[in-house]
């Protein structure tokens, strides 16, 4: 379904839930059956923080799903948004953090079915280590994973990336985009990606409750251009997803994932055609 009440220049496409096929490319059939019947261990649902059940898993199947259309989108017209995605913390066997599916992983897999050469990075700047996503592709040389975060924060166990760049707490908003800037660009540019996620993250805030990062609704906007303006020069396809986000405003929370979502609208008129 396209929505009328979009903003100019985008149009908003409703999805149904991605089939377990796709699932399966990536999680156990044991940890869905889990998630499916609500059969979790204690810890296992302390982890989540979320009630496992059917309706979780349609939920998260979902937005797997908007994660893949989001692909197809950017591979077709350069950039694209789901306006969820980003459950960077769901390992293959597990789900931790409010992850209960890697939608970035389910779309890559998908992907690599029918271009199993296909060079893809992740560009992940929520606050938190993308410890699921790192895990899931850590033997896969097609597969970059760029995650700059907090070190000392949740997960308190980080698994190794490709490239991880760990800032310490409450780091001030010029602090982090020096180091977003001196890192990000040449990774890319020596990897050289075919396709991009950005699990753009809106608890880098300062006003969030668990990113412990304090960057300012400018440093945000900054922190977006910076990504938009590389991607786009490289001509990488590129598909943005939400992240965590935990503001104290909690509108503030949506109204940032907007922000980037309207920007990244923006950079597609003027990169790839469409009017604004």
């Amino acid at each position: 379904m396209i929505r009328e009440a979009a903003p100019p220049g985008i149009s908003i496409h409703g999805v149904e839930p991605a089939p377990e096929s796709e699932l399966l490319r990536v999680h156990t059939p044991a940890y869905l059956n889990k998630i499916r019947s609500g059969c979790l261990e204690p810890a296992e649902a302390v982890k989540l923080g979320l009630p496992a059940g059917e309706a979780l898993l349609v939920r998260s199947r979902l937005e797997v799903a908007g994660t893949i259309a989001a692909m197809e989108a950017a591979l077709a017209d350069g950039l694209a948004c789901n306006l969820a995605g980003g459950t960077h913390h769901a390992f293959a066997d597990r789900g931790l953090g409010y992850c209960v599916l890697n939608d970035v992983a389910v779309a890559i897999r998908a992907l690599h079915v029918r271009r199993p050469n296909a060079r893809v990075a992740v560009i992940d700047t929520d606050a938190h280590q993308g410890n699921g996503t790192h895990g899931i592709f850590a033997s896969d040389d097609r597969v970059f994973t760029y995650s700059i975060h907090v070190g000392k924060n949740y997960p308190a166990h980080k698994t190794p990336g490709r490239l991880d760049v760990e800032l310490p707490r409450y780091v001030g908003g010029l602090d982090y985009l020096e180091q977003l800037e001196a890192t990000l660009a040449p990774a890319l540019k020596e990897f050289a990606p075919d396709l991009a996620f950005w699990i753009a993250g809106a608890d880098p805030h300062e006003n969030d409750r668990f990113g412990q990062m304090r960057l300012t609704d400018a440093d945000m906007a900054t922190r977006d251009r910076h990504v938009l303006d590389l991607v786009t020069r490289m001509r990488v396809a590129t598909v943005v997803l939400y992240g965590g986000g935990y503001n104290r405003d909690r509108v503030h929370t949506a109204r940032l994932h907007a922000r980037t979502v309207l920007l990244t609208a923006s950079y597609h008129a003027d990169h790839y055609g469409w009017e604004k």
